[in-house]
């Protein structure tokens, strides 16, 4: 298969690493910025165009989208107008996505939203221990995923990137990146009650909120969500409270803590690659490119992407809700 990776920053970059360790496909890129073409050309030997519209003179069999958030609608729409497949990262910001879903839908278009967590095998682990109701009834979720905003790209200040402006800070693009598995594994829930808000001083976030809290209300069970971009330590950790037990994750660690009655504390292991260089040691890169397998295998027909655009936008409006609870002061339905 062909590819046009859209966009050569640092995820458009880890695609190309993801679809070489999958061999056997042709890769090309377009980027604006002649300093990201010429580092594509130079570390990966890939042919680049300097302008979207001299990189759809070639057939390509699929786009990767990996361009900043406020502008995935812009290349989604031109993917619509050429019928080509396409894979998108993550997103926070839903222009135009009524309109996109519905041309997705008529042209029955294999459209890929991004939900690398899925493919983390701590996830999967845990997917399977809720399923089988390991733990029982549920009762709590608390959930923290911090980071440190300078962090994320040693190479650049955070006002270089869309990480520091108001609707794709960093803090807020998080909340749907995390909940994308969550729902997964737990439903959508019935109403959400929160907060966000900047809580400290970072250089070239200051137009962010590096911190949403939110109470997300199921009816029986209740998911404490906290995210931020705040911790100097990354951090994922998970516990969830049940009737027969606990389980617990921390992401540094490379297994869950379960707790029964019977057994006390058992460790479950679960095995990683290591991260590329530069990226937090945690961040496996097999995940990435599990996800881009994924893709390729709905590409040809043998299996349904776990996530399309109809759920990432309802998704996306858990934040929405999140941020009106607070503007607003109060609870917000979930429809």
């Amino acid at each position: 298969m062909k590819f046009l990776i859209i966009g050569l920053g640092s995820m458009g970059k880890r695609r190309i690493r993801n679809l070489r360790a999958l061999k056997n496909h042709t890769i090309e890129g377009f980027d604006l910025r002649e300093d990201r073409r010429k580092e594509a050309e130079q570390k990966f030997s890939v042919k680049t165009y300097q302008s979207f519209e001299m990189a759809i003179q070639n057939r390509f069999d699929a786009f990767i989208i990996s361009v900043p958030p406020d502008i995935h609608h812009i290349y989604m729409k031109e993917a619509l107008k050429l019928h080509i497949p396409f894979f998108v990262e993550a997103s926070v910001v839903d222009d135009d996505i009524d309109i996109i879903i519905a041309n997705v839908s008529e042209q029955n278009l294999v459209a890929a939203p991004s939900s690398t967590m899925f493919f983390h095998p701590a996830i999967k682990m845990i997917s399977s221990f809720v399923r089988d109701g390991f733990v029982g009834d549920i009762s709590s979720i608390t959930y923290h995923s911090g980071q440190y905003l300078p962090d994320w790209h040693k190479y650049e200040k955070v006002n270089e990137f869309y990480v520091s402006k108001k609707e794709t800070g960093g803090a807020r693009e998080i909340v749907p990146f995390e909940l994308t598995w969550l729902v997964d594994i737990f439903g959508f829930p019935g109403s959400v009650t929160g907060l966000y808000k900047k809580t400290i001083s970072i250089e070239g976030a200051e137009n962010i909120d590096d911190t949403y809290i939110g109470l997300f209300d199921y009816g029986k069970f209740v998911l404490n969500l906290t995210i931020d971009v705040v911790s100097r330590c990354a951090t994922r950790q998970l516990l969830i409270n049940g009737s027969k037990g606990q389980l617990k994750w921390d992401w540094s660690n490379n297994f869950l803590m379960v707790y029964t009655p019977e057994s006390e504390w058992t460790q479950y292991k679960y095995e990683v690659i290591e991260a590329e260089n530069g990226y937090n040691k945690n961040i496996t890169e097999q995940m990435y490119i599990d996800e881009m397998a994924c893709f390729i295998e709905t590409l040809e027909g043998k299996r349904k992407f776990v996530n399309d655009l109809e759920k990432d936008h309802k998704i996306l409006k858990l934040l929405y809700s999140l941020e009106d609870s607070w503007d607003k002061q109060h609870k917000i339905f979930i429809k």
